[in-house]
């Protein structure tokens, strides 16, 4: 019997995993150090600097972008940000290398689904260029249809559009507020009217009164590697959706936020794993808690 938090999943219940197309060249995303002339990763549990100038699971653009930046190092130390995109048309590879933290830069797009997000310097976005598409698909899968759904840490509207066309309203709120106004371009930019958008931090946002009284059909989450906390995730339970459809980095956060649903009277209805970073001991993991 296995156990996701204070859930059973029953024996007939396996734990897909979902690959990536290719074990290699996924990547497009990625943080390097520039230190003392020299660019690269940190070793394992160290301070100390790795140089390279290439990098297997990089797409061959964001590898030759890395190549281009230690051949001629930046004379400032620091961390940089390497992101792998699309052009504005969608036609044609784009990337950019920025010193973080930045409060500049050119936007990059992304293909997901029939959508175009724009995404500016500094916001998150999914490193794995091959899993887009699935991760969308799944995310939209399990939420299904609605009148109201929350899409709390939004990000620049990566689930934020899809979401949309299957709800009559969807209420989003990022605390980046970078982040916040990408994705009111996106929305714009697409067409979409039914979505507010509150440049907030969840925390704040269930603060509001206004807010506290709406009372969703669905609520998705994915938040940073810390996960909700229990005051988040009572507060979600508060709003009583029907579902929560939470996708995580980091499992044993996961484990922890879901032993709050299940003693507020959710149980664990479907569970998918997305291996995000092949190579690596990390997976991503869509779970689906419903009411009982």
């Amino acid at each position: 019997m296995q156990r996701i938090g204070g859930f059973e999943l029953p024996d007939d219940m396996a734990l897909p995993i979902t690959p990536s197309g290719s074990a290699y060249r996924y990547r497009t995303r990625s943080r390097v150090v520039v230190s003392a002339g020299k660019v690269g990763y940190r070793r394992r549990r160290s301070h100390a600097l790795a140089a390279t100038r290439r990098c297997p699971i990089l797409v061959d653009e964001l590898e030759a972008q890395l190549s281009k930046l230690a051949d001629d190092p930046p004379g400032t130390d620091g961390e940089w940000e390497l992101v792998a995109g699309r052009s504005a048309d969608l036609d044609a590879p784009a990337t950019r290398a920025l010193p973080l933290p930045t409060t500049g830069g050119s936007r990059l797009w992304l293909r997901v689904g029939g959508d175009r997000i724009g995404v500016s310097p500094g916001v998150f976005v999914q490193s794995n260029a091959e899993l887009l598409d699935a991760l969308s698909r799944a995310v939209s899968k399990a939420a299904g249809t609605g009148r109201r759904a929350f899409d709390l840490f939004c990000g620049a509207g990566f689930f934020t559009l899809g979401l949309a066309r299957n709800f009559d309203e969807v209420v989003a709120v990022e605390a980046n507020p970078v982040a916040a106004g990408d994705l009111e371009v996106n929305l714009r930019e697409a067409g979409i009217e039914n979505v507010r958008v509150l440049a907030s931090s969840v925390e704040a946002a269930m603060d509001d009164a206004d807010f506290a009284r709406l009372h969703p059909d669905r609520v998705v989450v994915d938040p940073p590697r810390g996960g909700l906390g229990e005051a988040v995730a009572e507060r979600i339970a508060d709003s009583e959706p029907e579902r929560i459809i939470y996708l995580s980095c980091d499992p044993a956060t996961l484990a922890r936020d879901l032993s709050v649903f299940a003693h507020r009277g959710y149980r664990l209805s479907d569970a998918e794993c997305f291996d995000l970073f092949p190579q690596t001991p990390h997976v991503e993991m869509l779970a689906v808690v419903s009411r009982e």
